[in-house]
């Protein structure tokens, strides 16, 4: 294969590639360095764009960060190199979360980088209702078959179990919205008018649901000025939830790889999906998630899966303001 020239248009492709990972509240906290002499491009934490309220820890913000180095991967592939991922690579420098080397080609393409990679674009959260038709089984085995090649664990919980973890999401709901830290930070979000493109623009957000099933992120915090007319949502959810063995730093980045995953396979097969994050941001209800007849695991994320619209875009920041110059 021909030597491949990591170029101004490469960068851009990857790094464009990159942002358009979810992160949470749409903060987009992540900047990328390239080291010339040495083909690695470094992915850092922006902590100025915390959520400190919903994520005191900096969990989120690393599985923001590794749902971006998943894309960038991805990305690369699609180029033709064979990307280097390294994870926490620098203890003296906690800011830097990533770095992918690349200087070298890969002689095959790896079977659905493609439909991954043109998944990438076409991905959205989605924040109104589904349909309610049924996720084939073997559709969702593959979620499961993604998320693990992560080294992350998707579960797909019974009906029963279900149940219970919307009821503790609609607990965590009641809590964000209730609670004043929360509740202002999740109010200064959401964005209108001549903002910077990050955040959540108000014509994004979703109804709440009618029948109080799906404890759906209230992001206006019961200011009713944003809020939609509620909706009818679909009647039996199909709840995944996305756990990791350990529960440091890398293991959150691996969250991020693993939830980007399985995003971009549910999008290759039309699946919508939509991130319940609410019940991992209160300690004592993120662990009453675990299902104590499973296998032992942190809960890392809940995400509701089905079919409807492709869902609303939300804005990301130009490459110009995420990409150090220098490069």
């Amino acid at each position: 294969m021909a030597t491949l020239a990591l170029d101004a248009a490469a960068l851009e492709n990857l790094v464009s590639a990159a942002v358009a990972a979810p992160s949470i509240h749409n903060s987009q906290p992540w900047h990328f360095r390239l080291q010339p002499e040495t083909s690695v491009l470094e992915v850092r934490a922006v902590r100025e764009r915390a959520v400190p309220a919903a994520d005191p820890q900096g969990r989120a913000m690393h599985v923001s960060v590794g749902a971006a180095v998943l894309n960038l991967r991805v990305a690369a592939r699609h180029i033709g190199w064979a990307p280097d991922v390294r994870l926490l690579p620098d203890p003296a420098d906690p800011d830097l979360f990533a770095t992918v080397r690349l200087d070298e080609t890969s002689p095959v393409r790896l079977p659905g980088t493609e439909a991954l990679y043109d998944a990438i674009w076409r991905r959205h959260s989605i924040r109104t209702p589904f349909t309610g038709q049924p996720v084939p089984a073997d559709v969702l085995d593959q979620l499961v078959m993604a998320a693990r090649a992560e080294e992350t664990v998707l579960r797909l919980p019974g009906r029963d179990e279900t149940a219970r973890l919307l009821e503790l999401t609609a607990e965590a709901e009641r809590r964000n919205t209730t609670d004043p830290a929360q509740r202002t930070e999740s109010r200064n979000w959401i964005r209108s008018g001549d903002v910077p493109p990050y955040g959540i623009p108000a014509h994004a957000l979703g109804p709440q649901d009618r029948d109080g099933r799906l404890p759906m992120r209230d992001f206006a915090a019961l200011r009713p000025v944003e809020h939609q007319q509620p909706a009818t949502f679909e009647h039996e959810p199909v709840i995944a939830v996305l756990t990791t063995d350990g529960d440091r730093p890398e293991d959150w980045l691996r969250t991020g790889l693993g939830l980007e995953h399985v995003l971009l396979a549910a999008t290759v097969h039309e699946v919508r999906a939509s991130l319940l994050h609410q019940v991992v941001e209160w300690p004592e209800l993120r662990w009453a998630a675990r299902e104590p007849h499973q296998r032992p695991g942190h809960v890392q994320m809940l995400i509701r899966l089905g079919y409807g619209p492709e869902g609303t875009p939300t804005p990301r920041l130009p490459t110009a303001d995420v990409l150090d110059p220098e490069a």
